[in-house]
């Protein structure tokens, strides 16, 4: 589908989607540490930076660990990108000289993970998060402590063409609209809209 925006933005915003076909090329060292460095500078609830990002390339000691995680369907695609990240938030801050806990680690991580995903649509590289993993099995595969939260896996490679997928996904690799701002965006309460009607494509 063709993607119009309701109001001026940037392309990126419009551009970036979430293929599950990959070339499976690996991924140059530059392009990972220009998405993890646009992360970095996401903003956090008083600056903790509560996200930590665990990498996999393909081919690499950990990849089949990773590629183990995710479930069954996931992985018939997966397995062709060329790394895969997991993102972890941290559950708690210190502040003013107490640990507490930190009520806003997931948007935070959230946050960072968008800027990774932006960089690297700029850099020619496509990324895709995945919900549907083993998050037991990661936390002890992975030897993740406790007091960190496994928030998503994420995809990332080259976009590849129909033909490096599995038949069960064409239909589907395609970018996807998004729900009207009148659907989104309320006055003071879920109902009534802080805008005037409108019914452009997104």
């Amino acid at each position: 589908m063709t993607r119009n925006a309701a109001h001026p933005v940037e392309p990126l915003f419009v551009d970036r989607w979430s293929p599950r076909s990959f070339t499976g090329e690996p991924v140059p060292d530059a392009v990972l540490l220009s998405a993890f460095e646009a992360a970095r500078w996401a903003p956090s609830a008083s600056n903790v930076q509560p996200w930590r990002f665990l990498l996999a390339r393909a081919g690499d000691a950990d990849w089949e660990t990773f590629v183990g995680l995710l479930m069954p369907r996931n992985a018939l695609w997966a397995r062709r990108a060329s790394a895969l990240v997991v993102i972890l938030s941290e559950l708690r801050l210190e502040r003013r000289g107490v640990v507490v806990d930190n009520v806003s680690h997931s948007f935070d991580a959230g946050a960072a993970w968008t800027n990774f995903a932006h960089q690297a649509l700029l850099l020619g590289w496509h990324t895709h998060g995945i919900g549907g993993f083993d998050r037991d099995a990661a936390r002890t595969r992975l030897a993740v402590p406790d007091d960190f939260a496994i928030e998503a896996m994420v995809a990332i490679g080259r976009l590849a063409g129909l033909d490096t997928l599995d038949p069960e996904f064409h239909a589907a690799e395609a970018p996807n609209g998004r729900r009207p701002l009148d659907e989104t965006v309320f006055a003071g309460r879920l109902g009534t809209p802080a805008f005037a009607r409108e019914r452009n494509a997104a």
